[in-house]
């Protein structure tokens, strides 16, 4: 599924992936990234990806494929050798902006059903999909959230993007045909989702200070 340069081999995975200019691309390589603590806190040794892109970048603005699950035969306790007559895998593929995950699900099922040897049977379903979404930073909202991120931080804020998923947002931009603003306050160290999930107070009221900025710049910039 996927080449020797880590790139997705499903025909026309990419055709509608759009290209981040290399401007942006120089804003968020400006932010923080220490390559041997990240590959520490994951337990691995190397890093690996589509060839070309930084490991942020992987995770932010290019798509990917990843096997979420794998099972079948038997796993119980000790050893068997009959063969198992059924495998199972969850699949998932983090999409960016302008693919539709609708197209991409069709064109994994035509390529997985084409590369799978005639001597096995093969049914691939569909079970959820969101589409990928992105903030333009050149648009005032985006601008007015920057200035206030740097009224209360002293700091002018970084762009990045996320390989998280609120398909909400995509929703508001498909049904409303407006954009979304994400303002985040959290700090890396939050370890989101995680049994110990944890926000610092001090992120909290700066967050709560930065809110009434934002809305002040944006009527600014409005005008």
């Amino acid at each position: 599924m996927t080449d020797e340069n880590g790139k997705i081999t499903i025909p026309g995975f990419y055709d509608d992936v759009v290209e981040v200019s290399l401007e942006e691309r120089n804003r968020m390589a400006q932010a923080p990234f220490d390559v041997d603590t990240y590959k520490e806190a994951l337990g691995i040794r190397e890093l690996d990806g589509e060839v070309g892109y930084s490991t942020s970048e992987r995770t932010g603005i290019r798509p990917s494929f990843d096997v979420c699950g794998i099972w079948g035969g038997y796993t119980g306790e000790g050893a068997k050798t009959v063969l198992p007559s059924k495998a199972f895998a969850k699949i998932s593929s983090r999409l960016v902006p302008n693919q539709d995950h609708r197209k991409i699900a069709e064109m994994f099922k035509n390529h997985f059903e084409a590369i799978a040897p005639a001597s096995v049977q093969v049914e691939v379903r569909s079970l959820h999909g969101g589409q990928g979404y992105v903030c333009p930073i050149d648009m005032p909202e985006y601008q007015a959230a920057e200035q206030a991120y740097e009224k209360v931080f002293s700091r002018k804020p970084v762009p990045v993007r996320s390989g998280g998923s609120i398909p909400i947002i995509s929703t508001f931009e498909d049904i409303l045909g407006v954009k979304s603003i994400l303002m985040g306050f959290g700090l890396e160290s939050d370890a989101i989702h995680s049994p110990n999930e944890n926000y610092p107070l001090e992120q909290f009221f700066t967050g709560i200070e930065a809110i009434p900025y934002f809305y002040e710049r944006y009527v600014a910039l409005k005008k």
